[in-house]
């Protein structure tokens, strides 16, 4: 019988490279929201250029990710070519010696075998000063070479013990969980000038003593927005984007839960949120 193996995995990548769906495919549940905009996902596994103070402090938190994990995983999507965004990101990754480097070619369904080929070899010329250890083309939206991409991941990572219990899917908390698959379902409409201005919390969150095969939820959430256009914008005519928004997320919250949920959503201006140091310790972006 072979030792129990355990670890720690930061995926990087520029915008868009299909880091949130690699980690639903490789969890077999959805704990990171997905959207076509770029910046979706605000924790650890997203590094962005520091223009406010949200910005520094994700960053604080993908390089302390970095400076403690077993494998990096360095996404690249099989449609495009490498930029400065990848060779910055490449040149990062260099400077944690200790972790092993995956280059993860992803959305192979997107382009042809020739194709692919070319931008494998694209892929590995970005390596300089390391060689990668793994170089795999994976699709996660039609899970191909996921089971490949785990075992490798086995593989490479050092024997030690679980750490988590087996049934555990994540450790964020339920009420993270919540706020995030609210902000997927308005991010689902919404302009491109919303995602980096969009932020959830959980106001209110009770468990209604009634009888029944499943736990009801009353929970009530206000979506943070900057300005008071971007109101508007959410609530759409006569409020019927805000009600389309709780629709979809009730559904995704009660499949997650396991429970029956009633959604209340409110939204608020929240003036320069992503640079107010308060409302971002209150919002979970602590400072490092």
């Amino acid at each position: 019988m072979s030792n129990f193996r355990s670890g720690f995995v930061a995926i990087v990548g520029r915008p868009n490279t299909g880091k949130s769906t690699l980690i639903n495919a490789l969890v077999g549940s959805k704990i990171a929201i997905t959207s076509p905009h770029p910046n979706t996902t605000r924790h650890a596994i997203r590094g962005i250029v520091p223009k406010t103070l949200l910005g520094f402090r994700l960053n604080a938190v993908v390089n302390e990710s970095l400076d403690s994990v077993d494998i990096v995983m360095m996404c690249l999507p099989a449609d495009e070519t490498s930029g400065a965004g990848d060779v910055f990101l490449a040149a990062e990754i260099a400077k944690y010696p200790r972790a092993k480097k995956f280059a993860l070619v992803t959305k192979t369904d997107l382009v042809s075998k020739k194709n692919l080929a070319t931008r494998l070899l694209g892929v590995n010329e970005l390596a300089q000063g390391f060689t990668w250890d793994e170089i795999v083309p994976i699709s996660a939206a039609i899970h191909d070479q996921i089971n490949l991409l785990e075992k490798l991941i086995g593989d490479a990572l050092p024997e030690g013990p679980a750490f988590y219990p087996t049934d555990m899917k994540s450790d964020q908390n339920i009420q993270q969980l919540i706020c995030e698959l609210i902000r997927e379902a308005a991010l689902r409409d919404a302009r491109e000038e919303l995602p980096h201005s969009i932020m959830v919390t959980i106001d209110e969150m009770a468990e209604r003593d009634e009888k029944g095969s499943r736990p009801f939820f009353d929970i009530h959430a206000t979506i943070h927005v900057e300005r008071d256009s971007q109101t508007g914008i959410l609530l759409g005519h006569k409020g019927e984007r805000l009600k389309d928004i709780g629709t979809r997320a009730r559904k995704d919250i009660e499949r997650e839960l396991g429970a029956r949920i009633f959604l209340g959503l409110h939204v608020k201006v929240s003036k320069e949120w992503q640079r107010d140091p308060k409302l971002l310790e209150r919002l979970g972006f602590t400072e490092r």
